[in-house]
């Protein structure tokens, strides 16, 4: 097996290079309880980059030109270590599925450190599929070509979307075989992220009944990310209220965009209300409000319209894990304010999508009607939505480009005299609410089916759709000549493609 190399590399060129990054691990300054330290394992095959993400680079302000360069792909795909990285599993447990699981940990993940931008922003760099760590359990380590193609892109189609998110900075690929339910070729993703602790990271200290390594845990991300309440008295409730309102928003922008997770176990639940851990998501197509993209997920527990709930059941999980550091009253009041302020963001950007500027006491049912209507017609999300901007309000308007998507157009008619009303009421302009519309609801969005298209060609070592993807979802609200085609309906082939836990 290959060795990881700690190497000093060759300065090249002036400004922030492979060599001026200065890394740190403030969480490998924590006791040895939290982490267990490990080094990538190196493919046994050349590394090669697959793909860069010159945006991800910029938030740690590492040159572009950095990106190409042999040792980059050598750096972050575990065959080379640089000075001030030190390499660690991180300790975590967490609920699967509702059950508790009394310890999880980094399995195929190792946070090589951390690195500060000018700015002075800590990122998290960490190597997703780099080996065996004493958390692996059964597993190998190792992540394949598909899941990280899959990670990669949605991370970019997140970040356009204006959705918080873990960053992508690269995508390192390999001729490595990893078994999965068939032969695979094993890659590293870089994973970025201010932190990557979870709230299974509370979990397992409170269940070990380990308090003081909860409190250090707890002081540690205060310390380091919520520094406004670390001299407050109650500060751990008040961590854990910002929590509940970081997660609240979140979900809700999922739910606005047609976005479902999958997998919203404890550990895959960011405490700074970060998207966090793609593997079997989907983006709506034809809506329906059950959908469910996780084919494991047999019961639909992590169906989208159960994301707000299964929100607060993991954010009651946290809350019990910090009884031992705040007054039960304390959080059981932080965890009440869960869904007004999600029901709050919800229907903003709900309000946004349909170009409403006033709030209205109708305006929930004229919404919930829509959804009812793209529910009966199986209509597609995504596209129906975008198509809001072209409503007219004229008198004998007709809108029948937004009518033919609906099965009962006689519903539909009554629906839109309703909103054609409900716009005049505050003197809404076609032309000025199509700009503002356009900006809230995506022409592109990663269909799973873009997402197969790109692993399969990937497969074959071109990676030029995961360019044009990556590029397209940078900027999914604005016409883009050349791709209209990315923004028709999934072809017959890529409806209901199987996702797993896997993916």
């Amino acid at each position: 097996m290959a060795k990881v190399e700690t190497v000093v590399l060759h300065k090249v060129m002036a400004g922030r290079t492979l060599e001026t990054l200065s890394f740190d691990n403030t969480y490998a300054r924590l006791p040895q309880a939290f982490y267990a330290r490990v080094n990538p394992t190196p493919f046994s095959t050349v590394p090669y980059l697959i793909h860069a993400n010159p945006v991800a680079a910029d938030l740690i302000d590492l040159d572009p030109e950095q990106l190409t360069r042999p040792e980059f792909a050598a750096l972050f795909g575990g065959s080379a270590l640089a000075p001030g990285m030190e390499p660690l599993a991180m300790l975590y447990s967490g609920h699967q599925f509702g059950v508790y699981v009394p310890q999880l940990g980094d399995g195929r993940a190792i946070l090589l450190g951390e690195t500060k931008n000018d700015r002075g922003d800590r990122w998290d760099l960490h190597l997703k599929g780099a080996g065996l760590t004493p958390f692996s359990r059964d597993g190998d380590g190792r992540a394949v070509l598909r899941s990280t193609i899959r990670e990669y892109l949605c991370c970019a189609a997140m970040q356009g979307l204006g959705i918080p998110t873990t960053q992508a900075l690269c995508l390192v690929g390999s001729d490595d075989k990893v078994y999965r339910e068939q032969v695979e070729t094993g890659a590293m993703l870089v994973r970025m992220a201010p932190s990557h602790v979870r709230f299974g990271t509370f979990e397992v200290f409170y269940y070990r009944k380990q308090h003081e390594q909860l409190r250090t845990l707890a002081d540690y991300v205060i310390d380091q990310h919520f520094s406004h309440l670390r001299d407050v008295a109650d500060k751990y409730a008040r961590f854990f209220a910002d929590v509940v309102e970081r997660t609240a928003k979140l979900i809700a922008q999922w739910q606005a965009i047609g976005w479902a997770h999958g997998v919203m176990n404890t550990d895959n639940m960011s405490i700074l209300g970060l998207t966090l851990d793609y593997g079997p998501y989907g983006f709506m197509d034809d809506y329906d409000a059950g959908f469910i993209c996780n084919h494991s997920d047999h019961n639909g527990r992590y169906a989208f319209n159960q994301q707000p709930y299964i929100g607060l059941w993991n954010l009651s999980c946290l809350a019990q894990a910090l009884l031992p550091l705040a007054e039960k009253e304390a959080l059981k009041a932080g965890l009440e304010a869960y869904q007004p302020l999600f029901d709050q963001e919800y229907q903003k950007r709900m309000r946004a999508k349909f170009g409403l500027v006033e709030a209205q006491p109708e305006d929930n049912e004229l919404i919930r009607d829509f959804m009812g209507l793209l529910q009966g017609s199986h209509a597609d999300y995504t596209i129906v939505f975008r198509e809001l901007g072209t409503f007219s309000t004229e008198e004998n308007a007709t809108n029948d480009t937004m009518r033919e998507h609906f099965l009962n157009r006689e519903r539909f008619d009554e629906w839109a005299a309703r909103y054609r009303d409900r716009l005049r009421s505050e003197g809404s302009r076609d032309d000025e609410r199509r700009d503002r519309v356009d900006r809230v609801n995506p022409k592109y969005v990663l269909r799973n089916y873009l997402a197969q298209t790109a692993i399969e060609k990937a497969q074959t070592k071109d990676f030029s759709e995961i360019d044009r993807l990556f590029t397209l979802l940078h900027d999914p609200f604005s016409d883009q000549p050349g791709m209209e085609s990315y923004a028709l309906p999934p072809p017959n082939w890529g409806k209901h493609l199987a996702v797993s836990c896997s993916s």
